[in-house]
C-alpha cells in the first residue's frame, strides 16, 4: 500500500514552531491548495490543508516561511483521533510532511533585512542619461 502526497500551495498563515518534550522541533501551517475548479460564480475553489512537519525540516519553515509564500509539500495523509472534554469522538486529517520545499526566493528586502543591512536607501536618480543632447561636448575636452 502506499501512502504519499504531492501539494503546492500557499501558507495561510505564519508556521507554529513548538517542541516536544524530547525538544523535537514540531512546526504546524495550513496550506492553501487551488482545487483547479470553480464554484457557481466563477471563483476559483480552494482547499485548506493542515501541515506538521518535524525535526531540523520544522525549524527551517518556522525560520523561512511566511504567510502567503509558496511552497511544495510532500509527505503522508495521517488521520489524528480524540476525545473531547464532552465525550464526543474527533477526528483531524492532516499531511505529515516529510520534505517542504520553498519554491519562491526571498525578496531582496526580506533577505537584506535579515542580514542586518538598511534597504530603504535609494540610490540618486539622474535624468542626464535621457538628454544627451542637451550636453555640450568638443573634441577639445575628451582625454583620448
Amino acid at each position: 500500500m502506499l501512502n504519499r502526497i504531492v501539494l503546492t500551495g500557499r501558507l495561510t498563515r505564519d508556521p507554529e514552531l513548538r517542541r516536544t518534550l524530547n525538544e523535537t522541533a514540531v512546526a504546524s501551517f495550513t496550506l492553501a491548495v487551488d482545487d483547479g475548479f470553480k464554484d457557481v460564480n466563477g471563483n476559483p475553489t480552494t482547499t485548506f490543508i493542515d501541515v506538521t512537519v518535524f525535526d531540523k525540516q520544522a525549524d527551517n519553515v518556522a525560520k523561512f516561511c511566511r504567510k502567503g509564500r509558496l511552497v511544495g509539500v510532500d509527505g503522508r495523509i495521517h488521520q489524528r483521533k480524540f476525545e473531547r472534554k464532552d465525550g464526543s469522538k474527533g477526528s483531524v486529517i492532516e499531511i505529515i510532511a516529510s520534505n517542504v520545499t520553498f519554491l519562491e526566493p526571498k525578496n531582496k528586502d526580506e533577505a537584506a533585512a535579515e542580514q542586518g543591512y538598511v534597504t530603504d536607501i535609494q540610490p540618486p536618480v539622474s535624468d542626464d542619461s535621457k538628454n544627451l543632447d542637451a550636453i555640450d561636448v568638443t573634441d577639445d575636452d575628451l582625454p583620448f
